[in-house]
């Protein structure tokens, strides 16, 4: 049986067709122009801090994160520095005797609390810190204290025992409620009463503050540190959140922010999300979630 070139042509640029129709993610910038993954690291060569938004349950996301560790440790050898929103402070001692070997990994889910998806998709991540020497900064603030916040206010905060209050930012850390992501998430929290939009936006805050503070305060940080940091996209997302608390500690760092999105088609970027980061990695809303 002869296939003729004509066909054969036609087979292969009918299966770049499909492959192109059925694209995982693309990578736009700010603007909405779309980058590739290889430029996207290049822009990570003269940064003192990454803010990687992730939605906790996107594969895609996840693997981008792996993939990026890996050109950025190739870059910065062991001055590459990783650090989670999914650990917190409290766990940094126990989190730092794992990267040590001194905690067998069938042990550490009962030294740690980990995510429902960590072997999944944060697992590779803290393996690579730990198989190349790499520092790992639990940068959170313990959830049941951003709660006592939200239920009771800042004050609640100040009886906590000094060791606790070492964990979380200053209690003193501001509060910019002109922020437009603090600004939508009151109106989300609107119909749980009068203030509590508000006290729901400063859990939030408190959070921000807590990660930008471990992420310039943390004792493996410095001169020449380059930090990737890991964390829900709405907490650095249009540049607001965690990014703004690193600001008003130091001016002049110079920080990268990437986003992830999700559309139903990921050919264009949506107009609703230019600007929201200096990398936005879109990838269709019918992707499979890690849980």
């Amino acid at each position: 049986m002869k296939i003729y070139f004509p066909l054969l042509l036609f087979l292969f640029t009918a299966q770049i067709v499909v492959a192109q129709d059925l694209a995982a993610y693309r990578i736009y910038n700010a603007k909405g122009k779309e980058v590739s993954f290889k430029n996207m690291c290049k822009a990570m060569n003269d940064v003192d801090i990454v803010l990687f938004g992730e939605f906790h349950d996107n594969p895609i996301a996840h693997w981008l994160q792996l993939e990026l560790t890996g050109q950025m440790f190739k870059t910065h050898g062991q001055n590459l520095q990783l650090g989670f929103e999914m650990f917190e402070q409290d766990q940094q001692e126990t989190l730092s005797t794992y990267l040590k070997g001194e905690i067998k990994d069938e042990n550490l889910k009962d030294s740690l609390r980990l995510w429902p998806n960590y072997k999944t998709d944060y697992a590779p991540l803290v393996n690579f810190a730990k198989e190349n020497g790499l520092t790992c900064v639990a940068s959170n603030i313990q959830r049941k204290y951003a709660s006592l916040l939200f239920k009771k206010g800042r004050a609640a905060l100040d009886t906590l025992p000094q060791s606790i209050k070492d964990q979380m930012a200053p209690l003193t850390f501001a509060f910019d409620t002109t922020l437009s992501q603090y600004q939508n998430m009151k109106q989300m929290g609107a119909h749980m009463g009068p203030g509590m939009g508000w006290r729901m936006v400063e859990a939030q805050a408190i959070k921000d503050a807590t990660m930008a503070h471990f992420i310039l305060h943390n004792p493996w940080r410095q001169t020449q540190t380059v930090h990737l940091h890991f964390n829900g996209a709405y907490h650095s997302d249009f540049y607001q959140g965690i990014m703004w608390y690193l600001l008003q500690q130091e001016p002049s760092l110079n920080i990268r922010t990437i986003s992830t999105v999700s559309q139903d088609d990921v050919k264009e970027l949506d107009a609703e999300h230019l600007g929201r980061a200096d990398f936005i990695i879109c990838v269709p809303s019918t992707m499979t979630s890690t849980h």
